[in-house]
């Protein structure tokens, strides 16, 4: 156990203290194989309950400890607490690990800590907002948020939701439910063509050679939405999904990127696919290029955004959204889908996604899009996931929609 809250450890400090994604820390660390399934689901953990784990060392400490510390502490709370581990194990694995990092000065604080969590019932905050921060472990603003959009028993809802599905999309040509019969693959079907739920599923070689790829259920529904055509345009593309998955519908697709190596991303993922024809390009998608003018039958602007629907597949997004960061991404969501519509052939269709349920990113950018640009009109979708209508588009909710949190809206050039 001394090797998994060590890994572990590192991982969450690549997090915490390195700015890393918990993705890119997972495959950057070397970590034991056999014990990567539970340091996963421990770092997950740990980053998914950061509000609740906060306020509890809030309680019991005094004085708040080093980051090093801190998380040693979050990996023995969120161990006794959601994992039922042993306190005994917890704690004498955690003091053991405190000194091997060179702080054995706080060894005894660590062992007395842990003890005195696991005997301690530690009481809500009085405040709703606090207590609602508290219990679903969601920052302060986006509680505020949910409830301004949804109110309280919807916002609950949304909060807790807990549903974990890996989605695995078998390439053009490949009949998935063959593979994974024949690979013995215990498996669910999806509403879309070739896409399972695959409780598991490990990646081998199959995935090098472009054989499947993972793509979110939720960006399966988006790319489902899409209409085929000659010439499509996806903005801030990378690293690449929906670009490959739409490229068996359209002649050609561009995909617009900010980032020089996350075009790379793109190159990568096309090349795996076999999808030649993508093509990527490093271009702000704020700024407007003539270039391009009315040269897409279909663009699709699939914004930056909070990432507030995919919050269990990125929990490290807790750490660093703040209020204001969403209202600087509302200016560059709507400055995109407003540069971008540029773009759209006359009688050509528009999209506008985000995988946020916060609807100042969603129908509130749409609703102000068609009150300035009266040449285009929005379409009414349907989806084959669950959904909810908004005042402009769909909204899938982590709750309703097996876990994903995406948004849609359709526009027709007039």
């Amino acid at each position: 156990m001394l090797n998994l809250f060590y890994d572990s450890y590192r991982v969450l400090s690549s997090v915490y203290s390195g700015g890393a994604f918990i993705k890119q820390a997972l495959n950057e660390t070397p970590i034991e194989e056999r014990n990567r399934s539970h340091t996963t689901k421990i770092c997950y953990g740990v980053l998914d309950k950061d509000c609740s784990l906060e306020y509890e060392l809030s309680v019991l400490c005094d004085k708040r400890p080093k980051q090093a510390v801190r998380i040693i502490l979050k990996i023995g709370m969120y161990s006794i607490k959601y994992l039922g581990t042993a306190v005994y194990a917890v704690t004498d694995n955690l003091v053991e690990l405190i000194k091997k990092l060179g702080k054995g000065g706080t060894s005894g604080f660590v062992n007395a800590f842990l003890r005195k969590y696991a005997k301690t019932e530690i009481e809500l905050p009085q405040d709703k907002v606090k207590r609602l921060s508290v219990e679903y472990s969601y920052p302060e603003f986006a509680v505020k948020r949910l409830i301004k959009d949804y109110g309280e028993e919807r916002a609950k809802g949304i909060m807790s939701a807990d549903t974990e599905r890996t989605a695995v999309r078998f390439n053009k040509g490949i009949d998935g439910e063959k593979y994974l019969t024949d690979s013995r693959w215990e498996y669910q079907k999806t509403p879309f063509e070739n896409t399972f739920f695959v409780n598991g599923f490990k990646r081998n070689a199959d995935f090098d050679s472009g054989v499947y790829t993972f793509q979110s259920i939720g960006s399966v529904a988006i790319c489902d939405q899409i209409e085929g055509g000659q010439k499509l345009l996806d903005t801030c593309s990378a690293p690449g999904g929906k670009s490959v998955n739409l490229a068996d519908k359209f002649e050609e697709v561009t995909a617009f990127e900010l980032h020089p190596h996350r075009v790379s991303l793109i190159e990568d993922y096309k090349n795996r696919m076999g999808k030649q024809n993508v093509t990527a390009l490093q271009k702000d998608s704020s700024v407007f290029d003539g270039e391009y003018e009315q040269s897409f039958d279909t663009v699709l602007c699939d914004c930056p955004c909070s990432g507030y629907g995919v919050i269990k597949d990125n929990p490290e997004i807790k750490l660093r959204r703040t209020d204001d960061d969403v209202k600087n991404l509302n200016q560059t969501q709507y400055e995109i889908l407003n540069t971008c519509a540029k773009y759209v052939k006359s009688g050509g269709y528009l999209y506008y996604s985000t995988c946020s349920v916060f609807k100042s990113e969603n129908e509130e950018i749409c609703g102000k899009f068609l009150k300035n640009n009266p040449n285009f009109e929005e379409v009414v979708i349907e989806s084959k996931l669950p959904y909810e209508r908004m005042k402009r588009g769909i909204s899938f909710f982590p709750d309703l929609s097996y876990g994903a949190g995406f948004f849609i809206c359709k526009f027709k050039r007039k």
